[in-house]
C-alpha cells in the first residue's frame, strides 16, 4: 500500500518538473529545458506504469531501458547547450560567434 502511494508522489513529482521544464523552454525556446522536460515526462510515465502493473517490480528491464533513455536525453541536452553551436553561428554560417551582446550605457 505505501509503495502505491510512493510512486504515485514520484510520478506526480516528476510530471510537475516536467511541466515547469516545459514552460521555461516556452519562454526562452533553450533545448536544455526542453530535455528537462522530455525526460521527466518519461519518467513520470515510466512511474506510473509501475503503479498500473500487476507485480510492480522493477526488476524488468524495460523500466531501466525508459530510464537509460531519459537520462541520455538529459545528457543530449546538455552537451548541446555547452559544445553545439549557437543560433546566431549557423545562421551566418560562420564558425565564431559574429553577433555582438546588447549592452547600453547606463542612463544618467
Amino acid at each position: 500500500m505505501i509503495e502505491a502511494f510512493l510512486l504515485g508522489v514520484i510520478a506526480t513529482s516528476s510530471l510537475t518538473a516536467s511541466l515547469f521544464f516545459f514552460v521555461y523552454w516556452r519562454r526562452s525556446r533553450d533545448v536544455l529545458f526542453l530535455a528537462f522536460a522530455v525526460a521527466f515526462a518519461m519518467l513520470s510515465f515510466n512511474q506510473a506504469s509501475l503503479l498500473g502493473s500487476a507485480n510492480p517490480s522493477e526488476a524488468n528491464a524495460t523500466y531501466y531501458l525508459v530510464r537509460l533513455i531519459a537520462f541520455l536525453i538529459i545528457l543530449a541536452g546538455i552537451l548541446r547547450k555547452n559544445y553545439g553551436r549557437s543560433e546566431r553561428t549557423r545562421i551566418s554560417g560562420k564558425g565564431k560567434e559574429t553577433a555582438s551582446r546588447n549592452i547600453t550605457a547606463p542612463m544618467d
